[in-house]
């Protein structure tokens, strides 16, 4: 009579196979992930950016009184979720807003999108890490991370 079950060769030949398996699937997984990261960093960038341009725009367009030193664009980026308070042809006060919420920098380490996002000023210079404060012409992420492609998450 033959004892049924799995001799020891038999049980390590398995447990070989799933360890390749497995340090073949992990990278996998991760380069997964972070491609995922990407592609909502550049969602959220292009949101915050086109609400800025439709912010101006909306600006300029219904020529709303607005300080000098903004050059038309809101001062922080909580105003596109306020929204700018306006008059219409009948003189009825609107408020046009560009944005429900702020999106979550995806790179980021906490959910507080004040101190996550990266902001210049139209007086920053191109590569000035820091806010002027002025007004927000452009977001980016704070990262220091490297993307797949090998750029600066903080360079898009």
């Amino acid at each position: 009579m033959r004892n049924r079950g799995f001799t020891l060769i038999e049980m390590l030949i398995v447990i070989l196979i799933i360890s390749v398996l497995a340090a073949v699937a992990v990278p996998m997984v991760e380069t997964s992930i972070k491609r995922e990261k990407e592609i909502e960093l550049r969602r959220s960038l292009r949101i915050i950016r086109t609400a800025i341009d439709e912010y101006r725009q909306f600006v300029e367009e219904n020529k709303i009184q607005m300080d000098e030193d903004t050059y038309n664009y809101p001062t922080d980026l909580e105003d596109l979720v306020k929204g700018i308070e306006y008059k219409d042809k009948k003189g009825d006060v609107h408020i046009k807003k560009f944005l429900r919420r702020i999106p979550i920098d995806p790179m980021g380490s906490s959910y507080d999108y004040d101190n996550e996002w990266g902001k210049r000023s139209y007086q920053d210079d191109r590569d000035s890490s820091s806010w002027g404060g002025e007004n927000v012409w452009d977001v980016y992420t704070k990262s220091e991370r490297t993307a797949l492609d090998g750029t600066k998450y903080k360079d898009w």
